[in-house]
Formats: C-alpha cells, structure tokens, sequence
C-alpha cells in the first residue's frame, strides 16, 4: 500500500558519462512513454526493507490514460483504490468507508505511478536519467533532483517497448517492487474508469 500513500503525499551524483549520453537517454524514455497513450495491466507489488525482509505484498489492477488519468485497485484483503481524473486524487479506503482527495498538482505528478499516465515533456525536470540495456529489457534509473520526494531512486523497465517493472528505494534502502503482467497499450477505456462515485455516507476528507 506503500505507493498507493506516495501518490497522496508525494545528490546528484557526479558522472563520468557525456551530457548528449543522458539527453539520448531522457529521449529515449520519452519515447518509450509516449508510444503507451492508454495502458491496462495487472500487478503485484512487493515491498521489502533495508535488510531485505518482506513487509507487504498486494495485487490488483491498473488502467492510465494521458494526460493525467490514472485508476489502481488493490485487491482484498487489503482493498483500496486511488483514481486520478486529470484534475485531481480520490483514494479510496473500503474497510473505513473513508475517501481522500488532493488536488493533482506538481509534486503529484512526479510520483512514480502517475509517471506513467503524465506529461512526459516534463521529466528532465524533475529527474536526472540513465538507462542500460540488456536483450530485449530496457531499464532507465530515475533520481529526484530536489530532495522534497519519498524516493531516492526510481527503475522503470521496459521489454519489447511495453512497460514491465518498476523499482522504489526509499532513504532507508526500503524497496518497493512492482511487476506488470496483461500488460496492454492502446486499447480504448472508458471514461468512467477514471471517476470514482463516492459511496453515500461515507466520510470524506478534502486535502
């Protein structure tokens, strides 16, 4: 649940490598970015601390849409949901019937989850980029270049041009792995995936 939490609250490192190696790098994962408008998927999530035990594992699904529109269900036991409409975040919490809401602002987007469904024009922006390549897996290393972020270090995955997996490292070396499967781009969704009706009586909390 650790992300679905990063997407409500959201040293450089000196390198021997050429300035025109990591702009190839940033165009490249705009590329790969752009190429998805629409993607659906399943997931597993699995985070682990700095000793690398297990704290959690979750599954559930995912739908985003650019510009801005996102939609993450967990699944049960530990239910949740967090849909994004361009505008702004309702999470969802079934077992305290409880719906939070954020406006989706700057900070917002840099999240690793609504990476994949923002303005991908922005990215040099806010990360500094480098990728390595191994057969048909294309791994691209995101580090935030202001320290106001839950992440020191981002690893987005690509194989075959599709989004495969993504990596968290926190500051405390915890990490949080998300594998993608199903994983489909371009596919029509409709549009009340990413509206979420808040259930009558439930409690609701405006940030």
């Amino acid at each position: 649940m650790r992300l679905i939490r990063m997407l409500l609250v959201s040293a450089l490192t000196v390198s021997a490598i050429p300035a025109y190696a990591g702009e190839q790098d940033v165009a490249r994962l705009t590329q790969l970015l752009e190429k998805s408008q629409t993607i659906t998927a399943r997931f597993s999530q699995l985070t682990l601390d700095g000793s690398g035990t297990q704290l959690q594992e979750t599954n559930g699904e995912m739908s985003v849409k650019r510009p801005g529109l996102f939609y993450w269900h967990t699944d049960a036991p530990q239910e949740q949901v967090v849909v994004s409409d361009g505008q702004k975040v309702t999470l969802w919490d079934p077992d305290l019937e409880q719906a939070t809401i954020k406006k989706l602002d700057e900070r917002l987007t840099q999240t690793p989850a609504l990476l994949l469904s923002g303005d991908v024009s922005k990215i040099s922006q806010s990360f500094e980029i480098s990728s390595k390549e191994q057969g048909e897996v294309v791994d691209f290393t995101l580090k935030p270049k202001t320290k106001d972020t839950l992440f020191d270090s981002l690893r987005l995955s690509f194989r075959r041009g599709l989004i495969n997996d993504m990596q968290l490292i926190d500051s405390v070396g915890q990490r949080t792995n998300i594998l993608f499967t199903g994983v489909k781009a371009n596919e029509a969704i409709p549009a009340g995936r990413f509206k979420f009706d808040i259930p009558k009586g439930a409690d609701v909390i405006q940030e």
